[in-house]
C-alpha cells in the first residue's frame, strides 16, 4: 500500500512538473520585455492557458467567485480530504506561511481548497477539514460532475480515481500544485508542492507589496 501511495504521489508530481515546464517556456516568451519580480515559484503572469475565475459553492452552499475575494491574494489548491500526503502537507505549509506573515498581511491572503472528490467530501466534512488547518481557509465543493469538470478543465487540473480494495477506499490522483492570483484577480504563480513554508512567505510578500 505504501509503495502504491508513493507511486501515485510520483505520478502527480511528474504531471505537475510537465505543466510547469510547459508554462515556463510560455512565460519566457511573454516576459522578455519586462523584468519580472524575483519569485521563487514559477511566474505565470500573462499566461492565457488558465482561467482566472471560478463559480463554486462553499461549504455553506453560497456560490463563490473571485469577486468575493477582491483585494486579497488568493491561493487556489485542488485536492481532497482523504488525501494521505500532498494535500495535508500543502495545507499545513500554507498555515505556517500565514503565521509567519503575521496577522496584518495574513488577513490579505485567502486560501481556497477545491475538492476533486465531492462524492466523499460532504460540505460538513470539507468545512471541518480546511478549518482544522486554519480557521480562515475556505472549502469549495463542486455541486455536480459538470462543475467539477469545468473548473478542473479551466485551470488544467488533472484528477482521476484510483480504485481501492473496497468501493469507498479509492484514492485520487491529482495535480500536486497550487495557483496564486494577485489582489487584482490576475493569475501570477504556479506553486509546486512540498517546498515548505519559506517560498510561500517570500512570494506572498512580493504579491502583497
Amino acid at each position: 500500500m505504501l509503495k502504491d501511495r508513493f507511486a501515485r504521489t510520483a505520478r502527480a508530481a511528474v504531471r505537475a512538473a510537465v505543466i510547469a515546464c510547459a508554462l515556463g517556456g510560455a512565460v519566457l516568451v511573454a516576459g522578455c520585455s519586462k523584468q519580472p519580480p524575483a519569485f521563487q515559484n514559477l511566474d505565470i503572469t500573462g499566461n492565457t492557458q488558465f482561467a482566472n475565475n471560478f463559480s463554486l459553492p462553499d461549504t455553506s452552499g453560497k456560490l463563490r467567485s473571485m469577486a468575493d475575494y477582491k483585494g486579497k491574494v488568493v491561493v487556489l489548491f485542488f485536492g481532497y480530504t482523504h488525501c494521505p500526503d500532498v494535500c495535508p502537507t500543502t495545507m499545513a505549509e500554507l498555515s505556517q506561511a500565514l503565521q509567519q506573515l503575521g496577522p496584518d498581511e495574513a488577513k490579505r491572503v485567502q486560501v481556497l481548497f477545491v475538492t476533486v472528490d465531492p462524492d466523499r467530501d460532504t460540505a460538513p466534512l470539507l468545512g471541518q477539514y480546511v478549518e482544522a488547518f486554519n480557521p480562515t481557509f475556505v472549502g469549495l465543493r463542486p455541486a455536480d460532475e459538470a462543475q467539477l469538470t469545468k473548473v478542473t478543465k479551466d485551470f488544467r487540473v488533472y484528477y482521476a480515481k484510483v480504485p481501492g480494495k473496497t468501493p469507498d477506499s479509492y484514492t485520487m490522483d491529482h495535480t500536486a500544485a497550487s495557483y496564486v492570483l494577485d489582489a487584482d484577480g490576475k493569475l501570477r504563480l504556479f506553486v509546486r508542492d512540498g517546498q515548505g513554508a519559506t517560498p510561500w512567505v517570500h512570494d506572498l510578500k512580493l504579491l502583497l507589496g
